[in-house]
């Protein structure tokens, strides 16, 4: 028996029959299942160890990241859904997104900036940035500024752009109070106070809402300072700066930072030079950053094929476009990179498979309520298993499940 077998039955025991079910059904279908990650994860105390490492390094105020490398099928996608429970579980707010090209592309990190937000999840709570920033910033929710007289509104970092800072401080505050005559005059004609809940938040989640209408949104929610700059984004860098300064503020406001989970991040490398080279740019920022990044912790997911692009990229190429000649890439990124925060991933021992196996074994019977032979289906599965070869993992755990299916239909039917 293995030694985490004990903890594997405890975990189980306490599941409820709906949970085995879906998890063995989405196992059936290739799929991943949060629950089925939970209880079927491999070699979890070395990614423990390695993603534990970088949180102690946040906590110490450092920069941290973690890039988990692996080829197509060894588990990467299955890696970051159990770093997603673990981050959660450690108090860490978490974004979990893919950077498909066609859909959230590296070099637009305007779209990423949008993903991470609408995927973020709380460890206290199901409720988005905007409810969980309104319901800390005006439920008193405050401890972590204790003894400082502060007001809610102190964690807003420096760092955070202009207009996000002020979206942040009109989210906080009440609509101003008008009376019924004030409201009727023309001055006030821009009063609308149900659209300022909407236009604020698609300002904090990206979206970019009419500046007029914003302008107005900020007035009536008395926030003194909106005129000072412009209220208008352009380029990555105004995004970047913003994830930097949510960083740092879910750590003021009392959760231990914010964990960036990147999968497919090789598709950075399968995009036109002109492209890579903008991405390249974004990663250089999370990689080596100039400043600390004081409560961010990415973690992106590679396939060996990305570092080779890397390594490969001409950086002795030229940009002749403007008057002076400069280089095509801002830095030589193979050299840059040549110390990253890396988890190899490797297939499993056949001893592996084989405690995999059994897990499968007491999952599949807790679910569908029959009892096995288990060491007479372990002997099936084990066939099972170099039949499959060299398939991916996840088509190997599709074959067991149903290998199980067979066994276990047999068994009802006499």
């Amino acid at each position: 028996m293995s030694k985490d077998m004990p903890a594997f039955i405890q975990l189980l025991e306490k599941a409820d029959n709906f949970t085995l079910r879906r998890a063995v059904e989405r196992l059936r279908e290739g799929l991943f299942d949060p629950f089925g990650v939970s209880l079927l994860t491999a070699r979890e105390n070395q990614l423990n160890s390695v993603f534990d490492q970088g949180a102690q390094d946040l906590a110490k105020n450092k920069s941290t990241h973690l890039c988990v490398c692996g080829s197509y099928g060894q588990g990467k996608s299955h890696s970051l859904t159990y770093l997603r429970q673990r981050a959660l579980q450690q108090g860490f707010v978490v974004s979990s997104i893919n950077l498909d090209p066609r859909e959230v592309p590296m070099h637009d990190f305007g779209q990423v900036y949008r993903a991470l937000v609408q995927q973020i999840s709380f460890p206290d709570s199901d409720d988005s940035l905007v409810k969980v920033w309104e319901q800390w910033s005006k439920g008193g929710d405050t401890k972590q500024l204790k003894g400082k007289k502060a007001n809610p509104l102190s964690v807003i970092p420096e760092c955070i752009p202009h207009v996000f800072k002020a979206v942040l401080t009109a989210l906080a505050n009440d609509n101003m109070q008008l009376s019924r005559r004030q409201k009727g005059l023309k001055k006030h004609a821009a009063f609308r106070p149900r659209e300022f809940p909407w236009i604020l938040t698609n300002a904090l989640n990206g979206n970019s809402p009419p500046v007029v209408r914003l302008r107005q949104a900020l007035k009536y929610r008395e926030v003194s300072f909106y005129k000072e700059q412009s209220l208008v984004c352009r380029g990555w860098e105004p995004y970047f700066a913003l994830v930097r300064g949510l960083g740092l503020m879910f750590q003021q406001m009392g959760y231990k930072g914010w964990v960036l989970l990147f999968d497919e991040a090789e598709a950075i490398a399968q995009t036109r030079i002109n492209v890579r080279r903008k991405s390249y740019a974004i990663l250089q920022r999370f990689f080596c950053p100039e400043e600390p990044l004081h409560g961010l912790y990415p973690v992106f997911a590679f396939t060996d094929d990305f570092f080779a692009t890397v390594k490969g990229e001409d950086y002795e190429r030229s940009d002749t476009r403007g008057e002076a000649e400069q280089p095509y890439f801002a830095e030589n990124y193979a050299k840059a990179w040549r110390r990253l925060n890396i988890h190899d991933l490797h297939d499993l021992s056949s001893r592996e498979w084989q405690t995999l196996a059994e897990k499968l074994i007491h999952v599949h019977a807790k679910a569908y309520n029959w009892q096995p032979k288990p060491g007479e289906l372990q002997e099936q599965l084990t066939a099972t298993l170099k039949e499959t070869g060299a398939q991916e993992a996840r088509l190997k755990i599709k074959a067991l499940v149903n290998q199980l299916d067979f066994v276990q239909q047999g068994v009802v039917l006499g």
